[in-house]
């Protein structure tokens, strides 16, 4: 049987869903694919998704650590800026940062201590 490898989906803590919808659906522009949970007291467990990148977020005790970083290579890392900029998003105003070895990044930083490391490298 042949070994295909997938692109790595990242599980992210996270500890209230409002304010995971506001900064991922709402300011981010992911989309919401499915959520799940085992019963309607427990904790939720969901698919986000915005074009290629792909987000696991986790409201279970052991699934990931608060504080880890997604690094997310794109093209147009300026248009984000700009679209992200234009909302208004009252938590967080990021700047870009340009290094002529590793190109121009947009880091954001989510409620929960998350960041997502968004990168248009050099080419």
């Amino acid at each position: 049987m042949k070994i295909t490898l997938r692109p790595a989906v990242p599980i992210l803590r996270v500890f209230d869903r409002a304010k995971a919808h506001e900064f991922y659906v709402d300011y981010l522009g992911c989309a919401l694919d499915w959520e799940h949970r085992f019963a309607p007291d427990l904790p939720a467990y969901a698919q986000l998704s915005r074009g290629a990148l792909v987000l696991h977020l986790s409201e279970h005790h052991g699934d990931g650590t608060p504080g880890t970083a997604v690094y997310v290579e794109l093209d147009g890392v300026r248009a984000l800026h700009a679209e992200l900029d234009a909302k208004q998003y009252p938590f967080l105003k990021p700047d870009l940062e340009e290094d002529e070895e590793i190109g121009l990044s947009l880091t954001l930083l989510d409620p929960f201590g998350n960041q997502l490391r968004f990168a248009e490298p050099v080419e």
